[in-house]
């Protein structure tokens, strides 16, 4: 009897923090995609994408504010336990809103686990060093922490704007430094946003965890692009590092799975994207 032949795409396992291990370790490089809702959590997903960051970024393209500081960390977990119920074959990470985690460790660990209730498999803060002793606590306490550093959206208005970071040798080694403080707290992986290509390069071989860029240079162990961004879907001016993965896309799912294959064989992010 004739069998037609199936269409239907091989069923992705799913991602786990040891997943992404082993894909640092055999220099694979890692995909993260931001976003804030279930239907787009799916699509991402389904696309391969190993890690979601529900990213504080909502604030700006889903409730409308200009900055990242309005968003509560109520907002965080509703949007998280949202992407969470479809995205789960990827590692979730929750995004820890201005205010929910400079006080001190101790609200830190109340706030992240709110997030991890909601359903994220690690969590995402801001800051270098100074955040040493926080995530060094959360850590011991079985929440995995991805640091952010370079540009830290939350400190927009101490830095003057969204500038590129690291441009001195001064300020890039303090940069450096920031990375290694974090993974020696316990950082299991950090996000590295709008430094110059040859410090993205410089903070990946300084530290033996996964870094993570977004407008840090094609070296990185991986990148990641807000979805709205990729998909040139809210309007104004894009930050250098965006590429309109949906030019000549014939879906939003193919957008995704390009975005995947250009960050794989490592031709996104090319040199028009960096610093």
């Amino acid at each position: 009897m004739y069998t037609p032949p199936t269409t239907e795409k091989p069923k992705l396992a799913k991602v786990t923090l040891g997943h992404l291990q082993k894909l640092y370790r055999e220099k694979e490089k890692i995909t993260m995609v931001a976003c804030y809702d279930a239907t787009a959590a799916a699509v991402v997903a389904e696309a391969g994408v190993e890690i979601i960051l529900v990213g504080d970024s909502l604030g700006m393209l889903v409730q409308g504010a200009d900055s990242t500081l309005s968003v509560s960390i109520e907002d965080a977990a509703y949007h998280t336990r949202c992407v969470a119920k479809t995205g789960g074959r990827a590692v979730v990470l929750g995004d820890m809103p201005f205010g929910s985690y400079q006080q001190s460790p101790q609200q830190a660990f109340a706030n992240a686990a709110k997030l991890m209730a909601a359903g994220a498999h690690m969590i995402k803060i801001e800051g270098g060093a100074l955040m040493a002793e926080t995530v060094a606590f959360l850590s011991a306490r079985g929440i995995p922490v991805c640091g952010h550093i370079g540009l830290t959206p939350q400190s927009v208005n101490a830095l003057g704007g969204y500038k590129v970071q690291g441009k001195t040798d001064d300020a890039a080694q303090r940069v450096i430094e920031d990375a290694k403080a974090l993974e020696a707290a316990g950082a299991v992986m950090i996000v590295i946003e709008a430094v110059p290509t040859a410090l993205g390069t410089a903070i990946t071989e300084a530290v033996s965890i996964p870094t993570i860029g977004i407008g840090a240079g094609p070296h990185c162990s991986g990148q990641i692009l807000l979805l709205y961004d990729m998909l040139h879907f809210h309007p104004g001016r894009k930050a250098k590092f965006v590429k309109n993965f949906m030019a000549g896309a014939p879906s939003i799912s193919a957008a995704v799975e390009a975005y995947v294959r250009e960050v794989k064989d490592g031709s996104f992010p090319s040199p028009e994207y960096c610093y």
